[in-house]
């Protein structure tokens, strides 16, 4: 299955959304990941792991 992906005249302001929202998305997922490992050690030290 082939999917369409002409934008036509939208093109130009579409693909840099695209673009703009998955940098966002990776930049999130990165930070996330970051806070959670800070978490664990913040935690397991204070539990004298």
């Amino acid at each position: 299955m082939m999917l369409d992906f002409d934008a036509g005249k939208y093109a130009a302001y579409l693909w840099p959304a695209f673009a703009i929202t998955a940098l966002v998305f990776v930049g999130l997922t990165v930070s996330s990941l970051a806070y959670a490992r800070r978490w664990r050690r913040e935690a397991e030290t204070r539990s004298g792991k």
